[in-house]
Protein backbone atom coordinates (compact mmCIF):
# COMPACT_ATOMS: atom_id res chain seq x y z
CA UNK A 1 0.00 0.00 0.00
CA UNK A 2 0.94 3.78 -0.18
CA UNK A 3 1.25 5.89 3.21
CA UNK A 4 2.61 9.29 4.12
CA UNK A 5 5.32 9.64 6.82
CA UNK A 6 8.31 11.59 8.07
CA UNK A 7 11.00 11.48 9.12
CA UNK A 8 11.76 14.70 11.32
CA UNK A 9 9.56 17.02 12.46
CA UNK A 10 9.21 20.31 10.53
CA UNK A 11 6.94 21.80 7.65
CA UNK A 12 4.68 20.01 4.53
CA UNK A 13 7.85 19.18 2.75
CA UNK A 14 8.42 16.55 5.73
CA UNK A 15 5.69 14.33 4.33
CA UNK A 16 6.79 12.00 2.10
CA UNK A 17 4.96 9.01 0.27
CA UNK A 18 6.16 5.55 0.25
CA UNK A 19 4.99 2.13 0.01
CA UNK A 20 4.65 -0.56 2.84
CA UNK A 21 2.67 -3.69 3.80
CA UNK A 22 -1.01 -3.92 4.25
CA UNK A 23 -0.99 -3.87 8.19
CA UNK A 24 -2.97 -6.88 9.15
CA UNK A 25 -5.91 -6.49 12.03
CA UNK A 26 -5.80 -7.98 15.55
CA UNK A 27 -7.96 -9.15 18.37
CA UNK A 28 -11.21 -6.66 18.39
CA UNK A 29 -9.95 -4.51 15.15
CA UNK A 30 -10.75 -3.89 11.61
CA UNK A 31 -8.88 -3.26 8.59
CA UNK A 32 -10.52 -0.15 6.76
CA UNK A 33 -9.52 0.41 2.66
CA UNK A 34 -9.68 4.01 3.06
CA UNK A 35 -11.47 6.09 0.53
CA UNK A 36 -11.51 9.82 2.07
CA UNK A 37 -9.18 11.14 5.05
CA UNK A 38 -10.09 14.37 7.19
CA UNK A 39 -7.24 17.09 7.48
CA UNK A 40 -7.40 18.80 10.68
CA UNK A 41 -5.17 21.21 12.71
CA UNK A 42 -3.75 18.26 15.06
CA UNK A 43 -2.21 16.82 12.07
CA UNK A 44 0.12 19.41 11.47
CA UNK A 45 0.84 20.75 14.83
CA UNK A 46 1.78 16.64 15.01
CA UNK A 47 4.14 17.34 12.42
CA UNK A 48 5.94 20.09 13.50
CA UNK A 49 5.98 19.34 16.59
CA UNK A 50 5.72 15.79 17.51
CA UNK A 51 2.45 16.42 19.86
CA UNK A 52 1.48 12.97 21.33
CA UNK A 53 3.14 10.64 19.37
CA UNK A 54 7.13 12.27 20.24
CA UNK A 55 9.74 11.47 17.64
CA UNK A 56 9.18 10.43 13.74
CA UNK A 57 9.24 8.29 12.04
CA UNK A 58 5.41 8.13 12.00
CA UNK A 59 1.97 9.52 9.78
CA UNK A 60 -0.31 11.38 11.15
CA UNK A 61 -4.01 11.64 10.48
CA UNK A 62 -6.77 10.31 12.44
CA UNK A 63 -10.08 11.04 10.56
CA UNK A 64 -10.97 8.59 7.57
CA UNK A 65 -13.63 6.68 5.91
CA UNK A 66 -13.82 3.52 3.87
CA UNK A 67 -14.45 -0.03 3.21
CA UNK A 68 -14.27 -2.65 6.09
CA UNK A 69 -11.28 -5.18 4.31
CA UNK A 70 -10.83 -7.52 7.09
CA UNK A 71 -11.75 -8.21 10.59
CA UNK A 72 -10.17 -9.24 13.97
CA UNK A 73 -10.73 -12.09 16.02
CA UNK A 74 -14.06 -11.27 17.79
CA UNK A 75 -15.17 -8.45 15.75
CA UNK A 76 -19.10 -8.56 15.41
CA UNK A 77 -20.06 -4.88 14.70
CA UNK A 78 -18.82 -5.01 11.25
CA UNK A 79 -18.44 -7.35 8.16
CA UNK A 80 -16.14 -6.99 5.22
CA UNK A 81 -17.61 -4.70 2.24
CA UNK A 82 -19.21 -2.62 5.45
CA UNK A 83 -18.53 1.17 4.81
CA UNK A 84 -17.21 2.87 8.15
CA UNK A 85 -16.17 6.22 9.10
CA UNK A 86 -14.43 7.02 12.66
CA UNK A 87 -10.84 8.31 14.16
CA UNK A 88 -8.83 5.29 15.63
CA UNK A 89 -6.94 5.75 18.35
CA UNK A 90 -6.84 9.42 18.40
CA UNK A 91 -4.44 10.76 20.27
CA UNK A 92 -1.67 7.65 19.74
CA UNK A 93 -0.98 7.32 15.74
CA UNK A 94 -3.76 6.33 13.72
CA UNK A 95 -1.77 6.26 10.79
CA UNK A 96 -4.89 7.86 8.37
CA UNK A 97 -3.21 8.60 6.06
CA UNK A 98 -3.01 5.68 4.46
CA UNK A 99 -4.72 3.35 1.71
CA UNK A 100 -5.00 1.06 4.34
CA UNK A 101 -6.11 1.51 8.37
CA UNK A 102 -6.12 -0.89 11.30
CA UNK A 103 -8.23 0.28 14.37
CA UNK A 104 -10.96 -0.61 16.89
CA UNK A 105 -14.09 -2.03 15.46
CA UNK A 106 -15.51 0.75 18.53
CA UNK A 107 -13.70 3.32 16.99
CA UNK A 108 -15.59 3.52 14.14
CA UNK A 109 -19.41 3.50 13.09
CA UNK A 110 -21.46 2.71 9.86
CA UNK A 111 -21.37 5.42 7.19
CA UNK A 112 -24.99 6.91 6.13
CA UNK A 113 -25.66 6.28 2.78
CA UNK A 114 -26.80 9.31 1.96
CA UNK A 115 -23.10 10.58 2.55
CA UNK A 116 -20.27 10.41 0.12
CA UNK A 117 -17.01 9.09 1.63
CA UNK A 118 -15.37 12.31 1.62
CA UNK A 119 -17.56 13.89 3.38
CA UNK A 120 -18.07 11.09 6.01
CA UNK A 121 -14.28 11.48 6.54
CA UNK A 122 -14.77 14.97 7.54
CA UNK A 123 -17.50 14.52 10.30
CA UNK A 124 -16.09 11.74 12.53
CA UNK A 125 -12.53 13.87 14.25
CA UNK A 126 -14.24 17.74 13.73
CA UNK A 127 -17.93 15.84 14.49
CA UNK A 128 -17.07 14.25 17.91
CA UNK A 129 -14.95 17.50 19.21
CA UNK A 130 -18.09 19.69 18.16
CA UNK A 131 -20.65 17.35 19.94
CA UNK A 132 -18.00 16.30 23.30
CA UNK A 133 -17.56 20.08 23.54
CA UNK A 134 -21.32 21.19 23.28
CA UNK A 135 -23.24 18.60 24.19
CA UNK A 136 -21.55 16.04 27.08
CA UNK A 137 -19.39 18.94 28.18
CA UNK A 138 -21.24 22.49 28.15
CA UNK A 139 -24.39 20.45 28.40
CA UNK A 140 -26.15 22.91 26.15
CA UNK A 141 -29.70 23.96 26.75
CA UNK A 142 -32.66 25.66 24.77
CA UNK A 143 -32.34 28.98 24.27
CA UNK A 144 -29.13 29.33 25.84
CA UNK A 145 -26.78 31.85 23.88
CA UNK A 146 -23.90 30.45 22.01
CA UNK A 147 -20.70 31.69 20.54
CA UNK A 148 -18.50 29.94 18.06
CA UNK A 149 -16.20 31.75 16.75
CA UNK A 150 -14.24 30.57 13.34
CA UNK A 151 -18.01 29.27 12.16
CA UNK A 152 -17.04 28.46 8.83
CA UNK A 153 -14.51 26.12 9.65
CA UNK A 154 -13.92 22.34 10.54
CA UNK A 155 -15.33 22.45 13.93
CA UNK A 156 -17.22 25.32 13.87
CA UNK A 157 -19.59 24.28 11.12
CA UNK A 158 -20.44 21.66 12.61
CA UNK A 159 -20.80 23.28 15.95
CA UNK A 160 -23.20 25.71 14.52
CA UNK A 161 -25.63 22.98 13.28
CA UNK A 162 -24.84 20.49 16.47
CA UNK A 163 -25.76 23.87 18.55
CA UNK A 164 -29.31 24.55 16.58
CA UNK A 165 -30.33 21.30 17.20
CA UNK A 166 -30.00 21.77 21.20
CA UNK A 167 -32.55 25.08 20.19
CA UNK A 168 -29.63 27.69 21.44
CA UNK A 169 -29.32 30.67 20.22
CA UNK A 170 -26.13 30.88 18.18
CA UNK A 171 -24.02 33.64 17.34
CA UNK A 172 -20.74 33.06 14.73
CA UNK A 173 -18.06 34.66 13.86
CA UNK A 174 -16.84 34.54 10.46
CA UNK A 175 -15.17 36.67 7.38
CA UNK A 176 -17.11 38.87 5.35
CA UNK A 177 -18.00 36.92 2.57
CA UNK A 178 -18.92 33.51 4.43
CA UNK A 179 -21.76 35.32 6.49
CA UNK A 180 -24.13 34.04 4.05
CA UNK A 181 -23.02 30.43 4.49
CA UNK A 182 -22.79 30.56 8.43
CA UNK A 183 -26.43 31.85 8.50
CA UNK A 184 -27.01 28.91 6.17
CA UNK A 185 -25.94 26.38 8.81
CA UNK A 186 -28.49 27.91 11.17
CA UNK A 187 -26.82 30.82 13.30
CA UNK A 188 -28.90 33.83 14.26
CA UNK A 189 -26.10 35.99 14.02
CA UNK A 190 -22.92 36.15 12.66
CA UNK A 191 -20.31 38.76 13.20
CA UNK A 192 -17.48 39.79 11.04
CA UNK A 193 -14.25 38.95 12.80
CA UNK A 194 -12.01 41.12 11.17
CA UNK A 195 -13.97 44.33 11.71
CA UNK A 196 -16.06 43.65 14.98
CA UNK A 197 -14.87 42.86 18.41
CA UNK A 198 -17.07 40.33 19.74
CA UNK A 199 -15.78 40.47 23.07
CA UNK A 200 -18.45 43.65 23.30
CA UNK A 201 -20.83 40.53 23.82
CA UNK A 202 -21.81 40.16 27.50
CA UNK A 203 -24.68 37.52 28.04
CA UNK A 204 -22.82 34.68 26.33
CA UNK A 205 -23.79 31.23 28.19
CA UNK A 206 -21.42 28.66 26.16
CA UNK A 207 -18.48 29.88 24.40
CA UNK A 208 -16.43 27.27 22.18
CA UNK A 209 -12.00 28.60 21.94
CA UNK A 210 -11.98 27.51 18.56
CA UNK A 211 -8.74 28.70 17.95
CA UNK A 212 -5.83 29.40 20.35
CA UNK A 213 -5.54 32.42 22.20
CA UNK A 214 -9.12 33.95 22.26
CA UNK A 215 -9.78 33.26 26.38
CA UNK A 216 -9.18 36.68 27.14
CA UNK A 217 -11.57 37.56 24.66
CA UNK A 218 -14.08 35.06 25.14
CA UNK A 219 -14.33 35.68 29.18
CA UNK A 220 -14.80 39.32 28.46
CA UNK A 221 -18.58 37.80 26.78
CA UNK A 222 -19.47 35.69 28.98
CA UNK A 223 -22.77 35.86 31.81
CA UNK A 224 -21.72 34.99 35.65
CA UNK A 225 -22.30 31.46 35.40
CA UNK A 226 -20.96 31.04 31.61
CA UNK A 227 -18.70 28.85 30.56
CA UNK A 228 -15.35 28.27 28.10
CA UNK A 229 -14.65 25.16 26.30
CA UNK A 230 -10.93 25.38 24.94
CA UNK A 231 -10.31 22.72 21.77
CA UNK A 232 -6.27 23.92 22.18
CA UNK A 233 -3.72 22.18 24.31
CA UNK A 234 -2.17 25.92 23.99
CA UNK A 235 -4.75 27.23 26.27
CA UNK A 236 -4.18 24.60 28.75
CA UNK A 237 -3.26 27.74 31.43
CA UNK A 238 -5.04 30.54 30.38
CA UNK A 239 -8.22 28.22 30.81
CA UNK A 240 -7.84 27.51 34.29
CA UNK A 241 -8.30 31.45 34.87
CA UNK A 242 -11.45 31.34 34.21
CA UNK A 243 -14.77 29.56 34.18
CA UNK A 244 -13.38 27.43 31.61
CA UNK A 245 -12.46 23.78 30.62
CA UNK A 246 -10.51 22.11 28.22
CA UNK A 247 -11.59 18.85 26.25
CA UNK A 248 -9.45 16.61 23.83
CA UNK A 249 -11.51 14.36 21.61
CA UNK A 250 -12.03 10.65 22.38
CA UNK A 251 -12.59 7.68 20.02
CA UNK A 252 -16.44 7.27 21.36
CA UNK A 253 -19.05 5.31 19.04
CA UNK A 254 -21.58 6.49 20.82
CA UNK A 255 -20.85 9.77 19.64
CA UNK A 256 -20.31 8.62 15.99
CA UNK A 257 -23.57 7.12 16.10
CA UNK A 258 -25.49 10.25 17.31
CA UNK A 259 -23.79 12.23 14.45
CA UNK A 260 -24.40 9.38 11.90
CA UNK A 261 -27.91 9.64 12.65
CA UNK A 262 -28.19 13.07 12.91
CA UNK A 263 -26.73 13.12 9.58
CA UNK A 264 -29.10 10.43 7.65
CA UNK A 265 -32.02 12.55 8.91
CA UNK A 266 -30.99 15.70 7.36
CA UNK A 267 -30.05 17.42 9.91
CA UNK A 268 -26.26 17.51 9.86
CA UNK A 269 -23.73 18.26 6.61
CA UNK A 270 -20.24 18.49 6.08
CA UNK A 271 -19.07 21.36 4.07
CA UNK A 272 -15.67 19.67 2.11
CA UNK A 273 -13.66 23.22 0.59
CA UNK A 274 -11.03 21.11 -1.04
CA UNK A 275 -10.01 17.45 -2.17
CA UNK A 276 -6.46 16.35 -2.67
CA UNK A 277 -4.79 13.17 -3.70
CA UNK A 278 -3.29 11.43 -0.59
CA UNK A 279 0.35 11.91 -2.45
CA UNK A 280 -0.39 16.26 -2.28
CA UNK A 281 -0.78 15.60 1.47
CA UNK A 282 1.95 18.79 1.80
CA UNK A 283 -0.33 20.87 -0.42
CA UNK A 284 -3.32 20.00 2.07
CA UNK A 285 -1.29 21.23 5.16
CA UNK A 286 0.05 24.16 3.67
CA UNK A 287 -3.79 25.63 2.58
CA UNK A 288 -5.19 24.25 6.21
CA UNK A 289 -2.06 26.36 7.82
CA UNK A 290 -2.86 29.73 5.67
CA UNK A 291 -6.13 29.48 8.25
CA UNK A 292 -9.32 30.60 5.47
CA UNK A 293 -10.47 27.05 5.12
CA UNK A 294 -14.25 26.66 4.85
CA UNK A 295 -15.57 23.38 6.35
CA UNK A 296 -12.97 20.50 5.85
CA UNK A 297 -10.27 19.08 3.49
CA UNK A 298 -9.88 15.77 2.42
CA UNK A 299 -7.03 13.76 1.17
CA UNK A 300 -8.55 10.77 -1.23
CA UNK A 301 -5.87 7.48 -1.90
Amino acid sequence: MRKITQDVLGGPETLRLVTADVPAPGPTEILVETRAIGVNPADWKTRTTGGFLGSPPFTVGWELSGVVAATGLGVTRFAVGDEVFGIPWFPREGAAYAEYVTGPARHFTSKPPTMSFEEAAGLALAGLTALQALVETAAVLPDQRVLIPAAAGGVGHLAVQLAKLRGAYVIGTASAAKHDLVRSLGADEVLDHHTEDYSALKDIDVAIATVAGQIPQLAACLRPEGLIVALNTEDLQPVTDVEGVLIMVEPDRAGLDVLSAHALEGELRVLVDQVFPLAEAAAAHEMGEAGHTTGKLILVP
